[in-house]
């Protein structure tokens, strides 16, 4: 007998979505990793625009997880582990709302434990520096354009790739157990 699970969903914006995808594509447990919009007021942005920083949205990641291989509040620590969230809208050289560090939750119990999760860092001092990172209702999902999808991996050699996200990844797979393989 086969049990069946439902997938979950959960959209963070932690700077450049080359970045985050690529790291939450090898965690055991996460099924789908999409690039794309959200948080903004112009339907369907293109690239371009949301760079300009006046649609108000952020680079975010769309996941699709099984809850029964990867917990949400694991997925939250991943999260806050691989981007800097106490820099206001910017990651690194990257610098506009569209870098800001945002949570987008999808129900109130992902709102809690984002909640729980800051308010225990902040206690626990794990920062130096004040954690600026939005936790907001999800709003609309705009995908981003096909040449987005899966970028680090089908552009290894690219400048960025290879001084930004390929030491990020690096330092993500010695930190984590639960990778692909």
């Amino acid at each position: 007998m086969t049990l069946i699970t439902t997938m979950m969903i959960a959209t963070f914006g932690g700077g450049c979505f080359w970045c985050t995808e690529t790291i939450f594509q090898r965690v055991e447990g996460v099924e789908q990793v999409l690039p794309g919009y959200m948080g903004g007021t112009t339907e369907y942005p293109t690239y371009e625009e949301v760079c300009t920083g006046t649609t108000g949205h952020a680079e975010v990641i769309h996941i699709q997880y099984d809850p029964a291989k990867v917990s949400y509040e694991t997925l939250l620590a991943i999260f806050f582990k691989t981007h800097d969230p106490t820099t206001l809208n910017r990651q690194g050289n990257d610098i506009g709302t569209q870098y800001r560090s945002a949570i987008f939750y999808h129900d109130a119990s992902q709102k809690q434990k984002a909640e729980e999760m800051m308010a225990g860092m902040k206690r626990e001092g794990v920062f130096e520096d004040p954690i600026v990172t939005e936790i907001t209702a999800a709003s609309v999902f705009y995908e981003a354009e096909d040449y987005h999808k899966d970028y680090f991996n089908r552009n290894p050699d690219n400048p960025y790739c290879a001084a930004v996200i390929a030491p990020k990844l690096a330092k993500f797979l010695k930190q984590y157990e639960k990778i692909r393989p």
